[in-house]
């Protein structure tokens, strides 16, 4: 059985890797490379500047202003939405009324209100912009028009375009077409544990916050660790991305004055839209080096003993 052993599992692995290596290495290779040029990204010609494009990113206002923002998100999105998805699934599989024969059990309709959680990833990221935009409008908007309908109509602040508002509109948007997600996510994991631990700690009088914390969050947490990583790669890429670019103001969004730009959207504004394409690939490895050190750290905080049940 072992003979050739090694040479089927490597026939196997060839071609994926290849593929791997070619779509996604080997770009990342090429960014770094030309993040030392000064290739504008339509012309044959560029020569290699050293590191001027460093140098200038350190000076940069507007990357430390993005670099800020993308930080805010990777550090306070996963904590905001695998807290409200934790809450909503516990509630959903344990946090109903006990029922006969059943030392916990779900609240009724836990299968309809999980469809109804999970409706924004059926959307595509840019409907979802597009309609809290919508939303979010000063004139017309639901938001200022339900404020106006409940007598306050004192109260009509400019969401988008308020400086200090957007970001945190922005924020808003992002967790509520996440946490849908992970709520059928941990919803299941938690199908998975046996009830005999809850009906066990219930009987020595443990309530249900100790049996989150005792029992669920602990036989969860690698799933969780495994969201806090991919949360924060969605923060620091396509769905911040999309959703500055779309709802916010400015030419190619990101505005008012820049205080919504996040790092995905300045490589972006810098390559297609001022045609720097050697500097876009500085910002890039900046990105690329943040993302590495925060999953890094996820995976280094979150190590712990693997509970088997």
């Amino acid at each position: 059985m072992q003979h050739g052993k090694y040479r089927f599992i490597v026939g196997f692995l060839a071609a994926p890797l290849a593929i791997y290596v070619l779509f996604v290495i080997w770009p990342f290779i090429q960014s770094i490379y030309y993040s030392f040029t000064d290739w504008s990204g339509l012309s044959p010609e560029f020569k290699m500047v050293g590191f001027k494009n460093f140098t200038r990113l350190l000076d940069d206002e507007v990357f430390w202003k993005s670099f800020q923002h993308s930080v805010m998100f990777v550090v306070l999105l996963p904590l905001v939405t695998l807290t409200l998805a934790l809450f909503f699934a516990f509630m959903l599989n344990v946090g109903g009324r006990r029922r006969k024969n059943a030392a916990i059990a779900g609240v009724r309709g836990s299968s309809f209100y999980k469809v109804v959680y999970f409706f924004p990833q059926v959307l595509s990221i840019a409907i979802v912009a597009l309609l809290f935009q919508f939303a979010y409008n000063p004139n017309s908007g639901a938001l200022n028009s339900a404020l106006k309908a409940v007598g306050l109509d004192n109260v009509q602040p400019d969401w988008l375009g308020d400086p200090d508002l957007a970001l945190w509109c922005v924020f808003a948007v992002l967790v509520w077409c996440t946490v849908g997600f992970f709520v059928v996510l941990f919803s299941a994991g938690m199908a998975s544990i046996p009830k005999d631990y809850y009906e066990a700690a219930l009987l020595d009088g443990a309530n249900r916050i100790t049996t989150f914390f005792r029992i669920t969050l602990p036989l969860l947490w690698d799933t969780v660790q495994s969201g806090w990583a991919y949360m924060g790669i969605l923060a620091l890429g396509a769905e911040s991305f999309a959703v500055v670019q779309i709802m916010t103001v400015g030419p190619n969004g990101g505005g008012p004055d820049y205080s919504t730009t996040v790092l995905p959207l300045y490589v972006y504004q810098k390559a297609f839209r001022d045609g720097q394409a050697a500097y876009a690939t500085t910002i890039g490895v900046a990105l690329l080096i943040l993302t590495l050190l925060f999953v890094a750290v996820v995976m280094r905080l979150g190590r712990r003993e693997r509970l088997e049940y």
